[in-house]
């Protein structure tokens, strides 16, 4: 029996799949054999049908398959939905800051307010803070974020998880898609997750189990930002150039919540800053969410095309707690969880074509983040259920799935990107031309400037060879506000099994210490929140890099910034990775 099989029978039996497995009826009544879930003959390898297959668990993925099960029941019709998960459970994967719109939710599930949900502190307070070495300036507020709510994303999407379940969707958490199925057509059919017990020299373990293929009628996306698979399949079918759309950029943003003293919590309360202790021409800024039990979110974010390598964001976030109007806060506080994630910030001008042959990308994956809404969650929500009602259509009624396309174009996602499409562009200029003309765009024109601004250079080429700067000098951490990769990395619950090939893989092995390290001065050694990256002597005193992979938080910074594109993340071993809970 092979480890999803395994993981399917023994799974809770309270929940939807543990019932599947015993054969028991659905939350609709209705009885679920395993007829659409058939098991192929093909050597050592088993596949699993579904008519829709969606690759990761987080608010897109999760829309998209409540959404599709909704319209089963309202069209009384059986159609399975399988959601696989790389993350050992449900949320394990997922940071965000997260000051969360509910518009989204309210058409997804109208009923969220009368149920348990985790969206429980509205917003009580917003302000906007210029930051310089020792003051802090008070800005009118872009944001408005009246009606909205300061939420851990990890753990709505935890709540969804049982909510989709109570509809009939089958939840592999702890299962990593690594490659993607075609027929003779070139025409996408699922995915196949990853090979299970291999050792790093590539021989096979005594626990050793095959990866399964789960094959869809319908394919759906939403790994989130910089999908592996989502970038494989953009790439092959050109959805980028289908699309007329520029490169994506993005930033990192490195996050930790804390336990603050009571006196100081203010539940509901939201500051953003910008300017220090970044430069004038780097973007990017912070974020602190006042959330419930005495929680505080607390988090940095930074543009991946800066121009400098000594520039550290990980050094940036613990320079920046030390500030006159953040430091007293923290004060007495504790640390509790600690992540990092890559977000995008390429907006309307950066949207792909979205549909392939046999399914979509959506959420993150296509990349629908507001920027100056600092807001992606109900924008990649409202993908998944466009895609799910796209892919019903063509599954119930014989559509095409370029309906999802149509559909996004006259969505008020596309009119809520459209209309904030030269916030970030604007910062190209630097720091204070971007405010002034990010200001005209947002208090005049109102997003209806008849110009639409570009991108500059994709965010690997924006990083300058390391003689045109000096290096930074960070000041070292007091274990009190500020910290080492180490202490905060074991915050973040992050593991992997150690006896497993390298997920992160150089194309060309020679470049670091050719290209990187003598041209770039090792940026991968700082711009990885993680530690993954460091280059120590060998025997003969030469630099080499070494790589750590077990210290990996899937943030894709490395995948993205590396100057030469040398770096290639791919997903390791199901259920590996950080273990967030309340991030």
């Amino acid at each position: 029996m092979s480890i999803m099989l395994r993981h399917i029978l023994n799974r809770n039996s309270n929940s939807y799949i543990g019932r599947l497995a015993s054969a028991s009826a659905s939350a609709s009544g209705r009885l679920f054999s395993w007829r659409r879930r058939t098991f192929c003959s093909e050597p050592q390898r088993e596949s699993i049908e579904y008519d829709v297959v969606i690759v990761g668990a987080g608010p897109a993925g999760l829309s998209a398959a409540i959404r599709f099960k909704q319209l089963c029941r309202e069209n009384d019709t059986d159609l399975s939905v399988c959601v696989v998960e790389k993350g050992a459970q449900l949320g394990a994967h997922i940071i965000s800051g997260n000051v969360f719109e509910p518009r989204a939710l309210d058409e997804l599930l109208p009923q969220w307010k009368q149920e348990e949900s985790p969206i429980t502190v509205p917003v009580s307070s917003d302000q906007f803070l210029f930051l310089t070495k020792n003051h802090a300036f008070s800005l009118p507020c872009p944001f408005n974020n009246t009606g909205n709510y300061v939420i851990s994303l990890s753990q709505l999407v935890r709540w969804m998880g049982v909510k989709a379940e109570e509809l009939g969707v089958e939840i592999y958490p702890g299962f990593a898609a690594s490659e993607i199925l075609y027929d003779s057509n070139d025409t996408v059919v699922g995915i196949r997750t990853n090979d299970m017990g291999i050792s790093k020299d590539g021989s096979k373990k005594e626990n050793f189990q095959p990866g399964i293929e789960l094959k869809g009628r319908v394919t759906l996306l939403a790994e989130g930002c910089r999908g592996s698979l989502s970038e494989k399949i953009m790439d092959k079918y050109y959805l980028r150039e289908k699309g007329h759309a520029q490169h994506q950029t993005y930033a990192l943003g490195i996050k930790e919540v804390w336990e603050i003293d009571e006196g100081k919590h203010k539940p509901g309360a939201v500051i953003h800053t910008l300017g220090w202790p970044l430069d004038q021409k780097t973007y990017g800024g912070s974020f602190l969410y006042h959330m419930k039990d005495r929680q505080i979110s607390i988090g940095f974010v930074v543009a991946l095309n800066y121009q400098n390598p000594f520039l550290s964001p990980y050094e940036e976030f613990q320079k920046f707690k030390h500030h006159p109007a953040i430091k007293p806060l923290l004060e007495g506080g504790t640390v509790l969880q600690y992540g990092a994630r890559t977000l995008n910030e390429g907006g309307f001008q950066s949207i792909p074509y979205p549909v392939f042959p046999g399914g979509a990308v959506i959420g993150c994956s296509a990349g629908f983040l507001n920027v100056p809404k600092i807001k992606g969650t109900h924008t990649a929500m409202k993908s998944g259920m466009l895609a799910a009602e796209a892919s019903f259509g063509v599954l119930h009624k014989g559509s095409s799935m370029e309906k999802y396309w149509d559909a996004l174009r006259n969505s008020w996602i596309w009119e809520e990107l459209y209309r904030a499409r030269n916030f970030r562009p604007a910062f190209e200029y630097g720091l204070i031309p971007g405010l002034a003309i990010s200001a005209l765009e947002h208090y005049i024109m109102k997003g209806r400037a008849a110009l639409t601004l570009k991108h500059g250079k994709p965010d690997n080429e924006a990083t300058n060879v390391a003689e045109f700067h000096c290096r930074i000098k960070y000041p070292k951490p007091d274990g009190v506000l500020s910290f080492d990769i180490p202490t905060s990395l074991h915050r973040s619950n992050t593991n992997h099994e150690h006896d497993q090939p390298a997920h992160l893989r150089l194309k060309d092995p020679k470049k670091p210490e050719l290209v990187n390290l003598p041209v770039y001065a090792g940026p991968e050694s700082r711009y990885c929140p993680a530690r993954v990256y460091e280059y120590n002597p060998d025997e003969t005193g030469q630099l080499k890099l070494q790589i750590n992979a077990q210290n990996c938080l899937h943030c894709k910074a490395c995948d993205i910034k590396d100057p030469k594109q040398n770096i290639e993340w791919t997903a390791p071993e199901g259920g590996g990775g950080p273990g967030y809970s309340i991030m």
